[in-house]
């Protein structure tokens, strides 16, 4: 899944797998909050948000390790990486 199409295109739901404290310091217009050590317990909730999942954190490390456990559960998921990297391709194809 290309993720630059995926976000121009609007597809999925952008999920964001910081702690609280730090997406309250900043986040993806739209995206929603679900911490690494909470995912395994959301998954009924991860399960109805529009697929493919965006997954994206500081660096990409913990949007990886939940992209690899998800995907193993059968979602469509992808490592957006950093969330500012989410937020720069999001403004761009707000700008287009």
């Amino acid at each position: 899944m290309n993720i630059e199409q995926l976000i121009a295109d609007d597809e999925g739901t952008i999920v964001d797998v910081r702690t609280p404290g730090e997406f309250m310091g900043g986040h993806v217009a739209g995206s929603i909050n679900i911490p690494l050590n909470e995912v395994p317990y959301r998954i009924e909730e991860l399960k109805n948000l529009k697929a493919p999942l965006i997954l994206c954190c500081a660096s990409g490390n913990r949007s990886g390790q939940v992209e690899n456990y998800l995907s193993s559960n059968g979602f469509s998921c992808v490592n957006g990486g950093s969330w500012m990297t989410v937020n720069y391709l999001k403004s761009l194809s707000h700008q287009l």
